[in-house]
């Protein structure tokens, strides 16, 4: 046996699923104090994030909100519908004990940190001029984690950097913003009215334009698109999404999803 190298002493492996911890095979001893001291650190949230696609694809999902106006608020209640569980914030938490109630024990409130740290699935819909303090108040607690964006840079009420933000796109600007790879692009070019009230439109549903870079990402936000009551149309990459930012041309909210994809492809 060569020199300063030493056999590693077998533990058994350990495997995160969606019920708890499993032991199967065998680890090295440094593969499990890593772990333990992963977890020692806080960077439990990776995991946490990682059973999300663990889960059987129907099985319920713990969202946190960040920012609960009028399109955070809608998008509660239609995922409680769903039978998700919510949790949604604000910086004056006790402004939404009676939203809470209206959604029933599937609900609760707190803070945006609350929020971060409770979901495997973070929605964020906020002012876009808070985006940068987000990504820094939040970075642990959204590491790893799937993260819907419906936020728009607005000049008049972000200031001068918005106009940065809306030319690299928004979605792209969110991913460099909260420190993440996992951004979905989707519910922001939806008027706040026709959210909450038109879910599940008949004859045909409402589309709403999706777009991320992280394939797994993706399919989470997908789904959470169609239990709000709505049909995701992918239009590709965060760079993408510009196409769909506010003032371009597939920012309209009222279409269906064969007339959305007729836009993408003339």
């Amino acid at each position: 046996m060569s020199a300063g190298y030493h056999r590693a002493k077998s533990y058994p492996r350990i495997t995160f699923t969606p019920g708890g911890i499993m032991f199967t095979s065998h680890v090295s001893r440094r593969t499990l104090l890593a772990v333990a001291a992963s977890l020692t650190l806080g960077t439990v949230t990776l995991l946490d994030a990682a059973r999300v696609e663990a889960q059987p694809s129907g099985a319920p999902l713990k969202i946190g909100i960040i920012g609960t106006g009028k399109i955070g608020g809608a998008l509660a209640r239609h995922w409680v519908k769903a039978g998700h569980e919510v949790f949604v914030s604000s910086r004056h938490p006790e402004e939404l004990q009676d939203l809470v109630k209206e959604l029933g024990p599937k609900a609760h409130a707190g803070t945006p940190k609350e929020a971060a740290a409770f979901g495997s699935v973070v929605l964020v819909s906020i002012p876009y001029g808070a985006m940068p303090q987000i990504g820094e108040d939040l970075r642990a607690e959204l590491a790893g984690k799937v993260i819907i964006d419906t936020s728009n840079p607005n000049t008049g009420r972000d200031g001068a950097q918005a106009a940065e933000w809306q030319k690299k796109g928004a979605g792209v600007s969110t991913a460099e913003l909260l420190h993440s790879t996992r951004v979905v692009r989707a519910f922001n070019c939806i008027p706040a009215a026709s959210l909450a009230n038109n879910g599940n439109r008949q004859p045909e549903r409402i589309a709403i334009p999706v777009g991320g870079d992280d394939a797994a990402a993706l399919e989470i936000g997908q789904r959470l698109v169609r239990d709000a009551g709505f049909d995701p149309v992918v239009v590709g990459s965060l760079a993408k999404t510009r196409e769909f930012d506010l003032g371009q041309p597939l920012a309209q909210g009222n279409l269906t999803a064969a007339q959305l994809r007729a836009k993408l492809n003339p």
